[in-house]
């Protein structure tokens, strides 16, 4: 939705001019490619400017991008608006803000828990992240879920800890948290609009994720807390919050790593790197903050690996920054050194002359057995995409391809939803709007025939952090049709096992939960098989 007049950042002419290395720019975007960290933005900020800005095309600025948990650190923004304005404290209960959801039998764990184990990721309820979020009773699944300790007594990561933050911030202010925000903390950034972010069926935020935020607006967010809540020299975010949110409120002891458990503080989490921390999203979305130099970082990705993506960072962060009053080092005077590639289409291919037989022909998919028992039949868009939507998809049916010369048409429907994409078949990517899982996409789409009868479609939503791809194979009237996913559902597997393994208590069963998880790919993108009517 669009709002008040959008406010870039000030940029500079060099990065030399505040104090950030051009060559050690290029060294770390050199760095990223050689790990294979798929980057789709990288703006370094300086002394309340832009000293470096990087995107991997067809990705821009103004492209939103999903934030996954880096929704965490806006939910925790939009607390401390409430405690500024005296709607809330740290310390209000949150039974005192739903009182129906007090049980007959005192609940001593419940009538102890508050604003601050909430955001603190001490709130003790065991709620499992695979809980079926296509039903409108999130609220129940959180107040029914057991106790794994009592409120303030250990550290661990439940995203509905935001979700249920959200609900209290609707519940005392009477406004959705994107109504709350916009006037507070969108408009003052000069966001130029509210960002879209997914709700549950009855209007409630996610908060712990379903967030998308552009480039510039994460830099934004991330700068405007470096500079102590204000942005372009007014106060945005209350200044103690602003101030206290990113320290060391409690202990992180749940995973294993400098930077998973250096400190924890109201939904940021610290850094190994000494007076850092970050608004930390999967997928490597991170908001990095650099007290000591002034300086921030905001980076956009698909890599699964997040460690791997800060390993990377900390190789030349913060070294990227030298002290302007010394002599500068030298700069890089390569312009190709400091730019991404484009991201990957596929490659033009000679055409088949099954486009003749094929076009405006429907195909009938079968639905697969075990994907749907599972609740998560195979989608155009990858399962990191839909896996906690609260609308399902799934279950592609009713195709259609329609070639004319360099450009191939897709459509499909699924979940009750009719879509369409174009495809480039000159290895250039068509765009396209679709609408599944209750999001609003831009699809970035190729087709190529492998062979004559094998045609791949590869299509990149670019909100998203996964490329679906699909290959048809036509023998005959039957077809077979292959999903695949990039990142490959064997590394979402392994990116998704431990918090997927951490609820159950029984050890041979967690490590076989594991096992079943690294495998997901096994199962989760079967061969469809159809037939052209």
């Amino acid at each position: 939705m669009q709002t008040a007049a959008k406010v870039p950042i000030p940029r500079v002419a060099s990065p030399e001019e505040v104090g950030v290395s051009s060559k050690k720019a290029a060294r770390f975007l050199a760095d990223l490619m050689a790990s294979g960290i798929e980057a789709h933005s990288v703006i370094i900020m300086r002394h309340g400017k832009v000293a470096f800005e990087c995107y991997r095309e067809p990705m821009g600025p103004d492209m939103p991008h999903t934030m996954f948990s880096v929704s965490k650190s806006i939910t925790s923004t939009a607390v401390g608006f409430a405690v500024d304005e005296g709607l809330l404290t740290l310390e209000t209960k949150i039974l005192d803000i739903f009182p129906e959801f007090r049980p007959r039998k005192r609940d001593e764990n419940l009538e102890k828990l508050n604003i601050f184990h909430l955001l603190t990721m001490t709130a003790g309820k065991d709620v499992s992240f695979l809980c079926n979020k296509a039903r409108d009773r999130w609220l129940d699944d959180f107040f029914k879920a057991k106790w794994a300790f009592e409120p303030g007594n250990f550290w661990r990561y439940i995203s509905e800890n935001q979700y249920i933050l959200c609900a209290v911030i609707q519940r005392v202010t009477g406004q959705s948290v994107s109504a709350y925000l916009e006037k507070r903390l969108y408009e003052p950034l000069g966001f130029g609009r509210v960002p879209e972010w997914e709700k549950d069926g009855n209007g409630i935020e996610a908060g712990g994720w379903g967030l998308f935020l552009t480039a510039e607006e994460l830099a934004k967010f991330t700068l405007c807390y470096l500079q102590g809540g204000k942005f372009n020299g007014k106060q945005v975010i209350p200044e103690k919050w602003a101030r206290e949110a990113g320290k060391k409120q409690v202990e992180n002891l749940q995973y294993e790593g400098a930077d998973s458990t250096s400190g924890y503080g109201y939904c940021f989490w610290r850094n190994s790197c000494p007076d850092s921390y970050r608004a930390d999203g999967l997928y490597s979305q991170f908001g990095m903050v650099f007290n000591s130099y002034d300086a921030a970082l905001a980076f956009t990705s698909s890599e699964p690996d997040e460690q791997k993506a800060r390993d990377c960072i900390w190789r030349h962060f913060p070294s990227v920054f030298f002290d302007e009053n010394q002599s500068a080092p030298q700069k890089e005077e390569d312009p190709f050194k400091l730019r991404l590639p484009a991201l990957p289409c596929l490659p033009a291919m000679p055409h088949s002359e099954l486009e003749k037989s094929l076009d405006n022909k429907m195909i009938r998919i079968r639905k697969p057995l075990l994907v749907n028992l599972i609740g998560h039949p195979v989608s155009m868009l990858p399962l990191p995409m839909t896996m906690l939507a609260a609308h399902k998809t799934g279950n592609m049916d009713h195709i259609v391809f329609r070639f004319n010369g360099d450009e191939c048409a897709m459509s499909w429907r699924e979940a009750g939803a009719a879509n369409k994409i174009l495809c480039g078949m000159d290895g250039e990517p068509r765009k396209s709007t679709i609408r599944l899982a209750g999001q609003r996409t831009t699809a970035s789409s190729t087709a190529a025939w492998q062979d004559p009868k094998t045609l791949d479609i590869r299509m990149r939503p670019l909100e998203h952090v996964c490329t679906r791809r699909l290959r048809f194979e036509f023998k005959g009237s039957r077809v077979k049709m292959t999903p695949r996913s990039e990142p490959s559902m064997r590394a979402i597997g392994e990116s998704l096992s431990y918090g997927a393994t951490y609820f159950i208590k029984n050890r041979v069963i967690s490590k076989l939960g594991e096992i079943a998880m690294k495998n997901l790919y096994l199962v989760a993108e079967p061969t469809h098989r159809g037939r052209i009517l």
